[in-house]
Formats: structure tokens, C-alpha cells, sequence
């Protein structure tokens, strides 16, 4: 029996062998190296990106989380990115959900991230959870023009006018931007029809993969910024992950004496070369440096990034190698396919 004909008759067992090592390796080995595959963002991503970075600190964010944990292994690193470059800009958080379960994955995506690595925030000034409201789209319509209404106290039942970033908020106009994230009905879609399309807002979204084809045609007039599924989280995930980590070595250069120019290209060059950080503190640039700032300056170029910022780069890892298997059984099939025939054929 030729490789031709073996091959036609696998047993299909291999191939579950082969799919579940192709899973399997992957998770073990990024689980036990810490490393992730690079990620090369689109320009949705960017735009995604760019939407709350181009707004002043201070901007008032509307978070609606419309997805449950059924959908979390998508969308959940999408939120967690989104809090994560918010919270770092200094921007103003205010989240809900038109899901019942959305109210858990606020509380969730929250306490993990601003309770973990924010927690100079404060509660009521700088992020509020405004939580679940019944009703789909007609809370998005009422919102429109009469946000309390619906959003009379916040999740933990205190009025809104007891809580001080609510002041001035009467309606949905009043926010810079929208960020959702959707899983389906209601979500994206009626965010763009009745929200960001009669608003003119900014709106940016992440979903899942099924149902970012229904969104692309309303990029990028009403939808300014589109993550879809887990390779959009991943690559919006590493644009933030990279900027956190740059604006954070600029700042402690310049705690540390060295001028805002030169502070922001040693931040940039020490993101691409690490290990460039250590040699700098040793010059004569770096004199008006103390021992503490030059060591936290190495800390933040060569420190790994913290897993919860790294789920949805994790997750591609086992994606790319099942799906390169896939793509090889695929051609495969069809070269064993023409051979037989093409034998058959001659006798």
C-alpha cells in the first residue's frame, strides 16, 4: 500500500490526535513560557485604539457590556482592554448593560481590572456601574434624550444625583464616546441605529465573530472602531498593552528629570529593545535619575505583561496552530482526492 492510499484510509482517530495536540500544545506551552505569538494590527483595531486616545483626559465614556459568560471567552479580553486604556487615559467610565447577566460581567471585568491595577480610582468620580435596565432597544431611545428615567440610582441603588460624575449627564449626548460590547440582541446594532447614527457619536465596538459581518458596512461612518471576535481582541489587546507600557516608562522619565521629547523616544525605543533600558541608566543622560527611578525604568521595559492583559493573545496561540491543521488536512484531502481519481481514471 503507497502513501496515496494510506492516506485515504486514516483512521479518522488520528486526526482527533492530531487536533488535540494542536490545541493542547500550544496552551501548555504559552501556560508555562509566558510568551504569546506577535500580533500585527488591522486598522479597525488602531481605529478602535485611536477613538479614546485622540478624546481628552477626562472624557466621558459610555461602557455597555451586552454579552454573558457564554460569550466572555471572546468579548471578555475586549472589556478588559477597553477598561485598560480608558482607565490609563484618565477617562470617565460609566457602565451598563441590556443584558440581565451583562450587570455580572461589569462587576467582573471591574473588580479584576481597576480593583487589580487601578485602584487609585474612585467610585463615583472616575467610574460608575450603572447596571442591567430592562427593555432593548426602547432604553437606548429613551437614553436618547432622558437618561434618568431609565439610570434614576446607580447598581448599588444610590441616586444618581448623590453620585458626582453624574452631574451634567441628562442625557446621551452629554457622553464623548460609546463602547460596547456585544454578543447579539441588543447590542451593536441598535447602538448604531439609535445611538451613535441620530447622535453623531464616536462608536466602538467589539463582538463576536458571527455577527461582525452584519457590522462592516457601517464602518467606518457610524462605527468608528470594529474588534471582531477573539483575533480583534488580540490585536486591540496588543496595542494597549504596548502603549500602557511605553506611557508608563515616559512618565517615570520624566518624574526622573529628563525633558517630554526625550522622554517620549527613549519610551518608544525601550519598547522595541528592552534590554536598551538597563545600558541607558549607566549614561551620563540618565544623572538626574535617582537609584529608584532607574530601577523602576527597568522594571517597566523588561516586567512581563500581567496574564489578565494577555487572555485573548493566549488564546490565539492554539486558534493559528489548529487552524494551519486544518488548512494542511484540507490540502491533503484533496491531493489524495485527484490522485484517486486521476488513477481510476487511467485504469
Amino acid at each position: 500500500m503507497n502513501l496515496i492510499d494510506r492516506m485515504a484510509n486514516i483512521d479518522r482517530r488520528w486526526i482527533f490526535l492530531m487536533m488535540g495536540l494542536a490545541v493542547g500544545i500550544p496552551i501548555i506551552v504559552i501556560g508555562l513560557t509566558g510568551r504569546t505569538l506577535p500580533e500585527k494590527a488591522t486598522p479597525l483595531a488602531q481605529a478602535a485604539f485611536d477613538v479614546l486616545d485622540d478624546l481628552d483626559p477626562g472624557s466621558k465614556i459610555l461602557m455597555a457590556w451586552d454579552f454573558d459568560p457564554a460569550s466572555e471567552g471572546e468579548l471578555g479580553p475586549m472589556a478588559t482592554s477597553f477598561i485598560n486604556q480608558c482607565a490609563r487615559k484618565g477617562h470617565k467610565m460609566y457602565f451598563i448593560a441590556l443584558w440581565p447577566v451583562g450587570a455580572q460581567m461589569i462587576r467582573s471585568s471591574t473588580s479584576r481590572v481597576i480593583g487589580g491595577y487601578y485602584p487609585d480610582l474612585v467610585y463615583g468620580e472616575d467610574w460608575v456601574d450603572l447596571g442591567f435596565k430592562a427593555g432593548n432597544e426602547a432604553v437606548i431611545k429613551t437614553i436618547v434624550t432622558d437618561f434618568e428615567q431609565y439610570f434614576p440610582t446607580d447598581a448599588r441603588g444610590t441616586a444618581v444625583g448623590e453620585i458626582p460624575m453624574m452631574s451634567g449627564i441628562s442625557s446621551l449626548a452629554d457622553f464623548d464616546a460609546i463602547v460596547n460590547a456585544s454578543a447579539g440582541y441588543p447590542g451593536s446594532k441598535e447602538w448604531v441605529l439609535y445611538a451613535a447614527t441620530p447622535l453623531k457619536m464616536p462608536l466602538v465596538i467589539g463582538c463576536t465573530g458571527v455577527q461582525a459581518p452584519q457590522m462592516y458596512p457601517y464602518v467606518p461612518i457610524q462605527v468608528q472602531g470594529l474588534l471582531g471576535a477573539i483575533k480583534g481582541a488580540a490585536e486591540y489587546e496588543s496595542i494597549v498593552n504596548n502603549w500602557v507600557r511605553r506611557d508608563r516608562m515616559r512618565e517615570a522619565l520624566e518624574t526622573g528629570g529628563v525633558p517630554d521629547a526625550k522622554a517620549e523616544t527613549l519610551a518608544a525605543d525601550f519598547l522595541s529593545e528592552p534590554g536598551a533600558a538597563a545600558t541607558w541608566t549607566t549614561g551620563t543622560e540618565a544623572a538626574s535619575m535617582t537609584p529608584a527611578a532607574k530601577t523602576e525604568l527597568i522594571t517597566l521595559a523588561t516586567e512581563p505583561t500581567p496574564g489578565i492583559f494577555l487572555e485573548a493573545q493566549r488564546r490565539m496561540g492554539p486558534q493559528l496552530v489548529a487552524h494551519l491543521l486544518m488548512i494542511g488536512l484540507i490540502i491533503a484531502g484533496n491531493v489524495v482526492f485527484f490522485a484517486t481519481r486521476r488513477r481510476g481514471g487511467a485504469r
